[in-house]
């Protein structure tokens, strides 16, 4: 007969298939088991769905797995999670997260693939994410960015004409004198590492793993 940590460890394995098969219903339920069981709601989300992201995102840079893998266990995650998040406690939840971030596709720009995925990435890896959708015009990110008391703001943009949509958001949170209390992370196919800097951008991915580390960094990196 297992102990309670080998029916813990069992669950959290349970909860990782789910991940991996994109089974969001069996996720969900597996949450319901481990709080009737009362496993640490924390522990269930950093061993059991999170590993499974993970390791559906280690197979998508193997080639293993593919962008409707990922997305499927984004949302496998996100069904388990939306159960266990409510029995954390205030304290035991700023704990696990590592900051928060609101992301965005810049206005004009409609283009939803990369941004999905990076939050995807993001919120397996601790960062509550508050995902803004596509052509997002400046005060909406803003706005959230205020609301959610947001250590981040994450812009993507895939079209050249649209990229002024990214400059745009730093110009208005210097013009609302409020650029150092937030971090500014861009991102897109039609961004570089130059232009990152040319707008005074603190950061700048090609892709969803870089973004991720990048975004560890930046919550870490001192107040401007």
């Amino acid at each position: 007969m297992l102990g309670t940590i080998g029916l813990s460890e069992e669950i959290f394995g349970e909860m990782k298939e789910a991940v991996i098969e994109g089974d969001a219903k069996r996720a969900e339920a597996l949450a319901k088991k481990a709080l009737e069981m009362n496993i640490d709601p924390v522990k269930s989300i950093e061993q059991g769905f999170a590993a499974g992201v993970r390791e559906v995102g280690q197979r998508f840079e193997c080639g293993e797995a593919f962008i409707p893998n990922l997305f499927m266990a984004g949302n496998a995650m996100k069904a388990g999670m939306g159960v266990l998040e409510k029995a954390i406690p205030a304290a035991d939840s700023k704990q696990f997260t590592r900051g928060k971030i609101v992301i965005a596709t810049v206005a004009g720009d409609i283009h939803d693939l990369g941004k999905t995925l990076v939050s995807t990435m993001l919120n397996s890896n601790g960062f509550e994410v508050n995902d803004l959708g596509v052509d997002a015009p400046v005060s909406k990110i803003l706005d959230a960015a205020r609301d959610k008391k947001a250590d981040i703001i994450a812009l993507s943009s895939l079209m050249t004409i649209t990229l002024p949509g990214q400059r745009d958001v730093i110009d208005e949170l210097k013009r609302r004198g409020v650029r150092e209390q937030f971090r500014v992370l861009v991102g897109g196919g039609a961004t570089s590492e130059k232009w990152a800097a040319d707008i005074g951008a603190d950061g700048y991915s090609p892709d969803a793993k870089g973004a991720v580390s990048k975004a560890m960094k930046l919550v870490e990196a001192p107040p401007h």
